[in-house]
């Protein structure tokens, strides 16, 4: 993220401020720390604009940074949900070979294959958030046409059919196309 105040990465306050101002509260993601307890990505953020040494950030918050690979997360995700990749593959409608080539790290799945994933997974709005944003992808972006749908079937619990019909009828590109 570059400082558009002096062309610098996070130059002091006066980037986070219109870093908040742009993006809002920082505080509705998590982050997991080793001790069970939740960070917000808000507090984690100002320790690390606020200090002068991010080594020092590293050794006191060093468990608070996701360093999971994809794959690593999306088979906890079946742990925490009790079924196993075959299941999440089907219900999300992803071809069996790539689906499994994702869930073994193979393979790493674009953005839409994650949102695919996320309804086979049966995620929440902030759950697929989270998801793309830990596979380094886009979040859904509600001023945008096809992600706007994805957004509404997501928070109306639609399934991949169901999806793929909405897509369709409002002449956007079907997930695993876009």
């Amino acid at each position: 993220m570059v400082c558009v105040q002096a062309a610098s990465l996070f130059c002091g306050k006066k980037c986070y401020n219109y870093m908040q101002k742009i993006n809002g509260s920082y505080g509705q993601w998590k982050w997991g720390r080793g001790d069970g307890m939740a960070d917000t990505t808000n507090a984690l953020l100002k320790r690390i604009v606020g200090s002068k040494d991010f080594r020092e950030v590293l050794e006191e918050n060093g468990d608070a940074f996701e360093e999971r690979s994809i794959s690593e997360y999306l088979r906890r995700l079946c742990e925490e949900q009790g079924i196993v990749p075959e299941q999440v593959i089907k219900k999300a409608q992803i071809d069996r070979n790539y689906g499994h080539q994702i869930f073994n790290g193979t393979r790493m799945p674009s953005r839409d294959k994650l949102i695919q994933l996320a309804f086979g997974f049966g995620l929440s709005l902030d759950e697929t958030q989270k998801l793309l944003k830990s596979a380094g992808k886009s979040v859904l972006y509600p001023k945008f046409k096809r992600d706007a749908a994805v957004i509404f079937g997501i928070s109306h619990h639609m399934d991949m059919m169901e999806m793929q019909y909405l897509l369709t009828s409002i002449e956007v590109p079907l997930l695993g196309e876009g």
